[in-house]
């Protein structure tokens, strides 16, 4: 995998972990956590954070020791074999026709809500995205880090600009008294916040472009992860300080309405562009992974086919080309069907899910000491995850037995 450039430092690396971790979720999940749990939510987020830290820990173990632009596929490979690495990196690959376009759909909400557009012109939007992504994807994954490191930094202003003009300071967070805090309430509040923490295993596909990933990767990882908890906190802080959530009130609008109360109305268009980079860039991410996983299936069993070439820049533009035009393929059909946004996510939850709990096991083979121990509370937490999705579920495990019966068992199959 010597091919792909090695130019990912620490701070772009937190940059594309951080951007990919609040993504879609930054607008809605403060709100949605504050209508479940109200001001226990402020417990929830330091809980969600220790709980998936031994997850983190194992992912920054695995990429440490194991760096491959196969990511999770590669884990599984060294742990169970190539059949099940074939089946895991498909699974991944299935979430495109489900989870892109979904992601696309939220992130041309906020055109939308800025800019009044219909049906039509949010298509153009959508396509217009992919087409971005592509041209990013034309030079090395250093320039999606650069442009994912702005992101995170507007994303981060907008927050603490929230808070100044809001007057909240940490001595006047409402904290709940620890024996006031509901069990049953909070465990429904980390159901919803668990999402927010989907994208460590897109991040894995990266950690051979970094420079030092021995050193960086894990740093990057651990980093980014507590900076996107940072934020999620501070946004629960001001929607339940300004009560925007609940009613009828879009749980994405949350965020918009506290920044019209405090800036006026031109301040509505702003923070709906801040809303589409962030959801471009957990978008940009998963492109660029899922081409490297691509890339990296291809180069290892057929290194002279048109998907295992590499652009001028080195980068797997082939491979993106290619789940870019499925993304599109899928994005139309979603549209001309009329699919609902909240049926396309449900069927991708379940898949992520799965994969973190593959990546854990292979973890719980593959690796020493602590990180062995943090593998094996890693899967016994995805375990949990699944329960909790439940029935929801069996779209992933009937995709994951349809792979296993249909991929031939070869190993260069």
């Amino acid at each position: 995998m010597s091919e792909l450039k090695q130019e990912l430092g620490l701070v772009q690396g937190i940059g594309l972990l951080s951007t990919s971790l609040l993504g879609t979720g930054v607008f809605a999940v403060p709100a949605l956590a504050a209508q479940v749990a109200g001001g226990d939510s402020l417990w929830a987020w330091p809980i969600l954070i220790a709980l998936v830290f031994p997850i983190a820990i194992a992912f920054a173990e695995l990429g440490r020791h194991f760096p491959n632009a196969g990511g999770a596929a590669h884990f599984v490979s060294l742990a169970f074999g190539p059949h099940m690495a074939k089946v895991t990196g498909w699974l991944f690959l299935s979430v495109i026709p489900v989870g892109l376009p979904a992601a696309l759909q939220i992130a041309s909400g906020f055109w939308q809500a800025a800019f009044g557009f219909d049906g039509t012109g949010l298509l153009m939007v959508q396509i217009a995205t992919l087409l971005i992504v592509w041209l990013l994807g034309m030079r090395s994954a250093g320039s999606s880090a650069n442009v994912q490191v702005v992101i995170a930094v507007l994303i981060v202003a907008m927050v603490i600009a929230i808070w100044w003009r809001g007057g909240i300071t940490p001595t006047t967070v409402p904290w709940p008294a620890v024996s006031s805090i509901s069990g049953g309430t909070m465990f429904n509040a980390l159901a919803v916040m668990f999402w927010c923490f989907v994208g460590l295993e897109a991040f894995a596909h990266l950690a051979a472009e970094f420079r030092h990933p021995e050193r960086d990767f894990p740093r990057a990882l651990l980093i980014g992860l507590l900076l996107a908890g940072a934020v999620y906190w501070g946004c629960t802080v001001a929607v339940l300080a300004f009560g925007a959530f609940g009613g009828e009130m879009a749980a994405a609008a949350s965020l918009p309405s506290i920044v019209v109360k405090l800036f006026g109305s031109n301040g509505l268009w702003i923070a709906c562009i801040i809303g589409y980079l962030a959801c471009f860039a957990s978008l940009n991410i998963y492109t660029q992974s899922f081409a490297r996983l691509v890339w990296s299936q291809s180069y290892e069993h057929r290194p002279k086919a048109w998907l295992a070439q590499l652009s001028r820049s080195h980068s797997p533009l082939n491979a993106l080309t290619l789940v870019l035009i499925c993304c599109l393929i899928s994005s139309l059909l979603a549209y001309w069907l009329a699919l609902p946004l909240d049926a396309l996510i449900v069927y991708a939850n379940g898949i992520f899910v799965f994969i973190y709990l593959l990546c854990m096991l292979s973890g719980c083979r593959l690796l020493k000491g602590r990180a062995r121990l943090m593998s094996i509370f890693g899967s016994v937490l995805c375990l949990l995850l699944l329960v909790m999705i439940g029935w929801k579920v069996l779209y992933a495990i009937a995709v994951f037995a349809a792979l296993w019966l249909v991929l031939p068992k070869g190993k260069k199959a």
